[in-house]
């Protein structure tokens, strides 16, 4: 049995809001971070941008991750959001576009010497400790992650997470644990923690990953979208703790039905503004990988309001998850979306 070690949320655009965080905390992920957020909008004093990075009491730790290519901007945000941060991540690691036109995100592991540099500044300029999250490099050609891992350890980061895959890769192939592997080699007489990232899908690849790596963590993204209950799941399944689960002995199915209408009222506890900015396409997320999901979700796209999406798909959930249909589509869930999306937009 694999020895138990912290299960983290990735931080992800458009996923990992207030309400999801918390969610995934209940469900049993250990520590989760906020959408990656851009340092331009933040030290302007964006409203949006620092909607990204809002927190609520109960999330302990609270960890802001930021991006950026302007090492300026990236100081200053890291000083602005050390006053109420207990850790600041520095995102090293997305290969979105929009991201790395700018040499932020990915594109910086390119740039070893600038890379550095920033976090050195970062860390002498924050007030809480600062962690890195970052890839094997550019391409398979360029693999920096050894040398800018080991750096980033001597300046005395928190802890290094590494996404086995390089910029150009995105989400292609398979993430690389033997690389990983040597990042531990690496860090370790530096005491630094290194958390692996990339095809962490269950308990099989959750053990199979820390065998492999010698990682002092997980990091789950993509397996922990529309599907919290996944970092419950491992830890019960690995016989790590006692993990009461909120869900009960609920199936796959049953789980999301629980996590969808424990997402909708952390969402109105939470109120303001931008709470369900995300709640359309954590609705669309929840109904992946189920029967008749793909049919269900145009009648959902089509509701305006995404406020008033919540029903439908507690409807569908619901029936599908006490075996009172074989898919998700229900007449009645069709019906609820239906009268719904004839409800029109929402207009703050």
């Amino acid at each position: 049995m694999s020895e138990q070690v912290p299960l983290f949320l990735a931080p992800m655009a458009g996923v990992t809001d207030v309400a999801y965080r918390l969610l995934a905390r209940e469900s049993g992920a250990d520590f989760t971070s906020t959408e990656f957020t851009a340092a331009s909008g933040l030290s302007r004093k964006d409203a949006k941008s620092w909607a990204k990075v809002e927190t609520h009491p109960r999330e302990s730790p609270f960890i802001p991750q930021i991006f950026g290519g302007i090492e300026d901007e990236m100081v200053e945000t890291a000083q602005l959001l050390s006053k109420d941060a207990d850790v600041i991540d520095l995102n090293f690691g997305c290969p979105a576009p929009k991201v790395t036109k700018t040499c932020a995100g990915a594109a910086m592991m390119g740039e070893p010497e600038n890379l550095v540099r920033m976090v050195e500044r970062c860390l002498e300029n924050s007030e809480v400790p600062v962690s890195v999250k970052m890839r094997l490099g550019i391409n398979q050609e360029t693999l920096t992650v050894l040398e800018i891992a080991e750096r980033c350890a001597e300046l005395g980061v928190l802890r290094v997470c590494v996404h086995g895959r390089t910029l150009s890769q995105k989400y292609r192939g398979i993430a690389d644990w033997d690389m990983i592997a040597k990042v531990v080699e690496v860090c370790e007489p530096h005491n630094t923690p290194v958390i692996a990232n990339g095809d962490i899908v269950d308990a099989d690849s959750a053990a199979k990953c820390l065998e492999v790596t010698g990682a002092q963590g997980l990091m789950i993204g993509r397996g922990a979208i529309g599907d919290p209950c996944i970092f419950g799941r491992i830890k019960s399944e690995l016989g790590w703790e006692d993990f009461e689960a909120p869900w009960g002995d609920s199936n796959q199915a049953g789980q999301k039905h629980w996590a969808w209408n424990r997402y909708v009222e952390l969402v109105d506890e939470i109120g303001g503004p931008y709470a369900a900015r995300n709640m359309k396409q954590h609705a669309i997320s929840f109904t992946k990988g189920l029967p008749g999901g793909r049919e269900l979700r145009p009648h959902l796209h089509a509701i305006k309001d995404f406020r008033l999406i919540g029903e439908p798909l507690n409807i569908a959930l619901e029936a599908f998850s006490q075996r009172r249909h074989n898919t998700l589509m229900v007449q009645e869930a069709i019906e609820a979306a239906a009268t719904a999306s004839e409800a029109g937009g929402w207009r703050r």
